[in-house]
């Protein structure tokens, strides 16, 4: 028994209903007929309906008791029977912001045992029970204390599940590695997944899967990426040189995993054609992992609740939890990448393998290959391929989504994505007139950076000031929010349109809240990225004793894992520089807001 039964009810009673409610809600038109209101009930195993009007308001509810007796009543024609006629109004509905506390004061008040939870735009996202509430205050009385808060812990059960998930992707490079006889490269992934799952339970056992504020999403995409990247070392380990020191051979260890996991791309492998098949894999994998982890993570942190609740699971059609949703997104990713392998194949790349690895790291943004050969040597038609995978990663998940709803093919090309095409066309056809390169050529690279793919058919060490130039723009940008692309993301470019009434006094204290706070946060990564690339790029320009110009693309490159390089960091590159290299690519992978959110939270 808790010590102090009294504070621990006061603590639950004063959490947010939207822990607790559940998701799973059946709403239908107030124009559905009874019998297949009553179907659904049966289908969707559960007992109440949230009735809506033309206009999408919540305005009734209906249980299967309503329809039970107000159907059978003999003055009623149960087939020309609709919702509107038997559900009970007015809707009393609870506020997502409202506490446990609250809705019970409401239950009691208007003698009634379960509420509607209404996000900010009048939207059901959830029904929170009496029943529910009373087993969390007997949990609460009944439970021994832990020595974890309870923010702690729902950090760590989220972290868990996710090092978990990406443990068991994980065993499909093993086992290639092992079908191939590679038993140095299949040791290391197996270390490695043995790890992830290992950690991955430890933190699930002090854990508890919960809701979470900007600052713990943030700690929690941080951790994500840090463990995927130290544990994802170990494969490397097996592979570099022996003659090296210990510390040589974790730097270069680290930022290669780093580059893999953040979808960075850059590589310091000159000829990868000179690993093993297996590890090439492993090493696009990491890439497919990575992106579709940080997918995962950034929709269950800072995706809206009420978008979250609309979107259902293509197999069990109820709302995308945590597994569901990680399954989604690994089930979309998958057929692309069958459909792009399989398109190279039919353009003549016979090496199936090697395919495969290509359309993860592409469709991935990732940017490693396989061979050195391979993307330059490929026909025209192929290389279209290839930017079209590019561009697909560089759209948001929920474009995705869409072909796996109900409404199979129908995406809609909201403002962020005709943004993204008009940002990318534009740049483009400028960067084909300036650069001199032919038009493929130029729309390829304008692609490759605008996504942050980092694919490249050479080194861009000699390209133009101009041609550099836009390409940084193109990668500082980046793609579309809630994808596997970098950069500062299209959709914070909509935040810069309240710039005039943010520096006028007057203007700017009729912003909400919420506004500044996108205005500030956009306004300090546009400052920080250049800043870092240019800090970075000094640095690197000093111990390379190469261009400031080349220095600098290739920092913009590692901050926004933009990946197109200039070729100045190799295995030369002094050890300690790559570790940082590698942690920098995990900030500019969270957009260097989310570590600012860790330490100032009321930016958040």
């Amino acid at each position: 028994m808790s010590t102090n039964p009294e504070r621990a009810v006061s603590y639950v009673l004063n959490k947010y209903v939207t822990e607790y409610m559940d998701k799973d809600v059946l709403i239908l038109s107030e124009k559905t007929e009874t019998r297949e209101a009553a179907r659904m009930l049966r289908h969707y195993e559960t007992d109440d309906i949230i009735v809506t009007n033309s206009e999408k308001t919540p305005v009734g509810i209906v249980t299967d008791e309503d329809i039970l007796s107000k159907v059978s009543d003999v003055t009623v024609y149960a087939e020309a029977t609709m919702l509107k006629d038997v559900m009970s109004t007015p809707l009393i509905t609870i506020n997502e912001k409202a506490t446990l506390q609250d809705a019970l004061h409401k239950m009691r008040d208007n003698h009634i045992r379960k509420l509607p939870v209404i996000s900010k735009k009048n939207q059901v996202i959830g029904m929170i029970f009496q029943t529910t509430i009373a087993n969390v205050i007997r949990d609460a009385t009944a439970t021994a204390p832990r020595l974890l808060s309870p923010p702690v812990k729902a950090v760590l059960g989220n972290l868990g599940f996710v090092l978990q998930f990406a443990g068991v992707l994980l065993l499909l490079p093993a086992i290639v590695a092992t079908v191939l006889e590679d038993t140095i490269t299949a040791t290391g992934i197996y270390l490695t997944t043995v790890l992830l799952l290992v950690t991955g339970f430890f933190l699930n056992s002090y854990g508890e899967k919960s809701s979470l504020n900007l600052q713990q999403a943030s700690i929690l995409v941080f951790s994500s990426l840090f463990l995927l990247s130290l544990f994802g070392t170990v494969p490397y380990l097996y592979v570099f040189p022996n003659e090296e020191t210990i510390v040589e051979v974790f730097g270069n260890a680290f930022f290669s995993s780093a580059a893999g996991f953040t979808t960075g791309g850059i590589s310091l492998f000159d000829h990868p054609e000179e690993l093993t098949q297996s590890f090439t894999f492993y090493r696009s994998y990491t890439q497919l992992v990575g992106g579709m982890s940080f997918i995962y993570l950034v929709i269950t942190a800072f995706y809206p609740e009420s978008k979250l609740q609309a979107m259902r699971g293509f197999i069990s059609g109820r709302t995308l939890h945590m597994k569901e949703l990680f399954l989604t997104i690994t089930v979309i990713f998958g057929v692309y990448i069958v459909i792009v392998a399989g398109l190279l194949y039919l353009f003549g790349e016979s090496n199936i393998l090697d395919n495969l690895a290509l359309a993860m790291s592409t469709l991935a943004t990732g940017g490693f290959t396989p061979t050195s050969t391979l993307v330059p040597e490929m026909v025209w038609q192929e290389h279209v391929i290839l930017m079209g995978a590019m561009i697909l990663g560089a759209l948001p998940f929920t474009f995705h989504y869409a072909f796996v709803r109900k409404k199979f093919l129908a995406p809609k090309l909201g403002k962020e994505v005709l943004l993204y095409f008009a940002i990318l066309g534009s740049a483009t056809i400028l960067f084909m007139l300036i650069s001199g390169l032919d038009p493929l050529e130029s729309a390829f690279y304008s692609v490759s950076a605008s996504t942050t793919a980092g694919l490249q058919l050479e080194s861009l060490a000699g390209l133009g000031g101009a041609a550099h130039t836009i390409l940084i723009i193109l990668m500082f940008i980046g793609g579309c929010g809630f994808s596997t692309a970098g950069g500062l993301k299209i959709f914070r470019l909509f935040h810069l349109k309240d710039c005039r009434a943010f520096l006028s006094k007057v203007k700017r204290s009729e912003l909400s809240d919420q506004t500044k706070k996108e205005f500030t946060s956009t306004l300090i990564i546009i400052v920080l990225f250049p800043t870092i690339s240019a800090i970075t790029g000094l640095h690197l320009a000093n111990i390379e004793d190469v261009p400031f110009q080349d220095a600098f693309f290739e920092s913009v490159g590692v901050i926004t894992t933009g990946g197109l390089s200039a070729n100045v960091i190799d295995f030369e590159t002094d050890p300690a520089t790559k570790i940082v290299l590698g942690f920098l690519m995990i900030f500019g992978r969270l957009e260097i807001i989310a570590i600012i959110y860790i330490f100032v939270p009321k930016l958040s």
